[in-house]
């Protein structure tokens, strides 16, 4: 999904514990302002005019020079703008680490603690697809994983299909983007990013006897689709310079890949697409979107140089997804349906005037998505923010939701490649219960657990820690959920150091999840919450458009009251309060650092994308033409006025800030280094306060951070240790 979505570093990491300290009471953030006072002058960014002339207006933006070029930063021999860059980015880096010198201990015994709770020697729940058991395991002292299977039967020899620790040798970043096997389980394509660009290059081996093909695709989107003939496989190119993915080629195995084929190019620049194969494996299909369109394809999987022919041609504003079964397509759609519904229409009649309800639309019910088998419907929904999963027998004769407890948690549907399957694949996790793989048997009910993560160290009970869920009214009026968890025994008595989290775009719902790294906060006496503004889709389709283009102000507002919900409640005070969000979250702290500045004594703002209307202004940077949806162009005056009401960049102003922690990576394809530099060097410039501001910048990666299991938590520990020196927390 192209968004500017932080995923890969703080939401899958996001986690932590201990068990000793709590925070000390009378040590205030002044104490440390006094020491920070004596550290070195901070970097004082190069201003160099520079205007652009929009709707009548001049827009200045004295550190535009920091923008470089992918041929810039690529270049063997750097040219002196790039020199400057990289000075300033490294005179960041280097202000950073005086400031937070005081904290290197704690940083260390951070990562010890969180590393010692990990597994080292995991391995993942196997999945039998085609008479095959897939798994990935860990070694201890690897930072990657093995990829594996085993014929038939877990008892059988195993097969290492990648060694990613020796792929990975070499490599300051690594990464395996998608891994497909033929349909005669002979062979394996997969890609690798060596760049942290999302930029991956194809590569086939023949499991049978290890030894890599010829063919090199480089420039894809990571994966490629077999045809059924086992040789011929479909793949996405990117664009290089925006990134866009925006042609699906064939390539013929054996064969140059300037003979291969251009079966599909997506010529809207608001439009991406990609390629995949039905569960059924009898039809390849090609997907196109945009936030508010999609499009879909099809083509006899059998037949691979056959003609591809359209479900429905894509309409502003109707969305669809597609499974096949049988004689038909079941589609998932908000056609006349704003929480979407499902319907089905047979395979040689797919235009919409053919479709016919299977589930009606709910007005309550979010229908995110579905997963079909032989005697089975799976549905997966969402009431009152929370996850459901549904089992209804196709014959009518079953029809029910799978149980959850907590009060707050993440449910969601796993690997289930097998159609005859009497059992479903799903997983679960809440603040306070570790993620979780489990099976429901479909015809008793019984469910069992396949694997629950363990957490090292003996130290970890759930019962000492407690998870809730609270309402917000919103200034109009709205409710807004919010998941909370601190470990038992707290006392509201309004001095407890409290991270409040969220991110509020793309409808991307931001749901109660496990952490381990958490537990590190939860166990030194921080309590810790999710946000559930609008944006999201928690509450349904109506709660993302109610938090995009003209109602993008809901988000930072929802975050703000909730923020001082939990105050009012005695949880915490703004002495005491953080606020973190990453990519589009980071956009969230930048405009709620702005509007309510008063309310939090410390901010982390990951990868944050704060320079709105450059960024949405510039259509050859990544992901911009594909977003107009879900900000607007500003190139339409009426869009670029709303934008300028939030956009964090434009909006700083000489007045006091939260001590703030800013995280960038130099490789960045979704959210370019420059916009946290930029905007922490104006900043600097006008704020009014003696609070720390500070930027981590990796010049080795991009969105999602550092690639190794084990490296990202280096990451973790300094956001964590920026915190605990901030209430006094020195262990």
């Amino acid at each position: 999904m192209n968004m500017r979505l932080f995923g890969a570093t703080a939401l899958a990491v996001w986690a932590f514990s201990l068990g000793c300290n709590t925070p000390s009471q009378d040590m205030k953030t002044s104490d440390y302002v006094t020491k920070a006072s004596e550290l070195p002058t901070p970097p004082d960014a190069a201003q160099k005019p520079h205007t652009t002339d929009i709707h009548g207006l001049q827009l200045q933006d004295e550190y535009f020079w920091m923008r470089l070029s992918d041929a810039q930063k690529e270049a063997k021999e750097p040219d002196a703008q790039t020199a400057e860059v990289v000075a300033y980015l490294e005179a960041e880096n280097g202000y950073k680490e005086e400031v937070m010198a005081p904290t290197k201990a704690l940083q260390t015994k951070l990562y010890d603690e969180i590393v010692g709770r990990i597994k080292k020697d995991d391995e993942s729940v196997p999945v039998l697809d085609k008479g095959y058991w897939y798994y990935s395991r860990y070694e201890e002292g690897k930072e990657y994983p093995y990829n594996c299977r085993k014929k038939g039967t877990m008892d059988a020899e195993e097969e290492v299909m990648l060694d990613q620790p020796a792929l990975a040798e070499g490599h300051s970043y690594f990464a395996v983007g998608g891994r497909s096997v033929s349909p005669d389980n002979n062979l394996l394509v997969y890609g690798v990013d060596t760049v942290s660009r999302r930029q991956y290059t194809l590569y086939v081996k023949d499991l049978r006897t290890g030894e890599l093909f010829e063919d090199r695709i480089p420039e894809t989107t990571g994966g490629a689709t077999w045809a059924n003939d086992n040789k011929t496989l479909f793949y996405t190119k990117k664009d290089p310079m925006t990134l866009r993915s925006f042609q699906i080629y064939k390539h013929v195995l054996g064969t140059d890949v300037s003979e291969d084929v251009l079966v599909f190019e997506e010529k809207d620049e608001t439009f991406s697409c990609g390629i995949g194969k039905t569960k059924s494996e009898k039809y390849l299909v090609i997907g196109t979107s945009t936030t508010v369109s999609t499009e879909w394809w099809y083509l006899d999987a059998d037949t691979p140089n056959g003609e591809w022919k359209v479900i429905q041609k894509r309409e502003r504003d109707l969305e669809y997804d597609i499974s096949h079964y049988g004689d038909h397509f079941y589609i998932v759609t908000n056609r006349d349906a704003k929480n979407f519904k499902l319907v089905k229409t047979p395979v040689n009649a797919t235009g919409y005037d053919n479709w016919e309800d299977v589930l009606p639309h709910r007005d309550n019910v979010l229908l995110e998505g579905i997963d079909i088998f032989n005697e089975y419907l799976v549905v997966q929904e969402r009431q009152e923010g929370l996850n459901r999963i549904r089992i209804k027998r196709w014959d009518g004769s079953a029809d029910v939701y799978i149980p959850f407890n907590d009060p707050a948690y993440t449910a969601y549907v796993g690997a289930n490649p097998d159609f005859n399957t009497d059992r479903l694949r799903y997983s679960y996790a809440s603040m306070t219960t570790p993620n979780s793989v489990l099976e429901y048997t479909f015809a008793t009910g019984d469910i069992e657990t396949l694997k629950q993560q363990e957490v090292l160290g003996g130290e970890f009970d759930p019962a000492n820690y407690v998870s809730e869920r609270m309402m917000v009214e919103a200034r109009d009026g709205v409710k807004v959920p919010v998941s909370i968890v601190y470990r038992k025994g707290l006392e509201r008595n309004g001095q407890n150091p409290f991270l409040l989290y969220a991110y509020g775009s793309y409808g991307y719902s931001m749901d109660a999840s496990f952490s381990v790294a958490r537990l590190s906060m939860l166990d030194r006496g921080f309590v810790y919450a999710i946000a559930h503004i609008r944006g999201g889709s928690e509450m349904g389709r109506g709660w993302y458009e109610d938090g995009k283009l003209f109602n993008k102000l809901n988000t930072f507002h929802d975050f703000i009251d909730c923020g001082q919900a939990m105050v009012d409640a005695g949880f915490t005070s703004p002495d005491h309060m953080y606020a973190m969000g990453g990519s589009a979250g980071g956009l969230l702290m930048g405009a709620v650092m702005n509007m309510a500045p008063g309310l939090f004594n410390g901010v982390i703002a990951a990868v944050p994308f704060v320079d709105v209307i450059n960024t949405m202004l510039d259509e050859s940077i990544p992901l911009t033409t594909f977003e107009f949806d879900e900000w607007g162009n500003p190139k339409d005056k009426a869009y670029f006025d709303y934008i300028m009401q939030y956009s964090p960049y434009d909006n700083v102003e000489a007045k006091d800030y939260p001590h703030t922690l800013i995280t960038t990576g130099y490789w960045d394809s979704q959210v370019q280094y420059w916009e946290p530099a930029k905007w922490i060097a104006k900043l600097r410039d006008v704020k009014t306060d003696d609070n720390l501001l500070i930027m981590d910048c990796n010049m080795e990666t991009g969105h999602g951070g550092a690639s190794g299991r084990f490296e990202r938590i280096k990451e973790v520990a300094l956001e964590y240790a920026f915190m605990f020196m901030l209430e006094g927390i020195e262990e």
